[in-house]
């Protein structure tokens, strides 16, 4: 494998890593969640940096339905790391505080809550759309040829239950109501035990990667032939 793509594979691996830490503020407090908050949105940077061509190939080749699907869910992305960014600049009591911003904080807070939440299931979403280049690579060290075609049966089905439960989780954590800002704050659950709040989320992670594999499989049908992607 080439430097480049095992770099940019850590540093998708270290952004999902601090995905995942984040939405535990709850349990690590206020100067670590600023911190990784930061380094996170490095990291974002670093990310498109490192797929410049994407960028280049943006204005070139035929816009298929699979193609526009990724392009909108990165768009997405991309809209939710501004509004984090910006938000936590003005909420930021650490990093950011020799900038000394003191107005807006109603709606900095507002902005926090929605481009968190969406930003998870947007950034799962992302993810999701690339697991088929993982699964090429599992499917390459899944031998012998017998465990290949148990792997056909038993991947599509361990995603299946991930996703019915994270579904379960999803609705009975109330996600959508953060969303759509339905309330003005979040509930946070100081005593709940730190490895069954990252066991839901990463159920929840897993639906909107199942989701996303395989409405691009879908919309790849459709089109006939695989869009650019990155």
């Amino acid at each position: 494998m080439r430097p480049k793509a095992v770099i940019k594979i850590a540093v998708d691996i270290l952004m999902t890593l601090a995905l995942l830490f984040l939405m535990g503020y709850q349990f690590w407090g206020d100067m670590a969640h600023e911190w990784v908050g930061a380094g996170m949105f490095f990291l974002f940077m670093i990310h498109h940096i490192l797929n410049g061509n994407w960028h280049k190939n943006l204005l070139h080749g035929r816009y298929s339905q699979s193609r526009l699907f990724m392009l909108a869910i990165d768009a997405l992305v991309f809209l939710s790391m501004i509004g984090l960014m910006i938000s936590g600049i003005m909420l930021s009591n650490h990093v950011f505080a020799f900038l000394g911003i003191r107005g807006g904080m109603s709606f900095a807070r507002l902005l926090h809550m929605a481009s968190s939440y969406w930003g998870f299931v947007l950034m799962s979403l992302h993810l999701g759309l690339h697991w088929g280049m993982l699964l090429g690579m599992m499917k390459r060290v899944w031998k012998p040829e017998g465990d290949v075609k148990k792997g056909k049966i038993v991947f599509p089905v361990l995603g299946a239950v991930i996703a019915l439960y994270g579904l379960t989780v999803f609705i009975r954590r109330d996600l959508l109501t953060y969303m759509l800002l339905h309330t003005q704050f979040v509930f946070l659950d100081f005593n709940e035990p730190v490895p069954l709040f990252y066991l839901d989320y990463l159920a929840m992670m897993g639906m909107f990667m199942f989701l996303a594999y395989y409405a691009s499989r879908f919309f790849r049908g459709i089109s006939g032939k695989n869009p650019q992607s990155r």
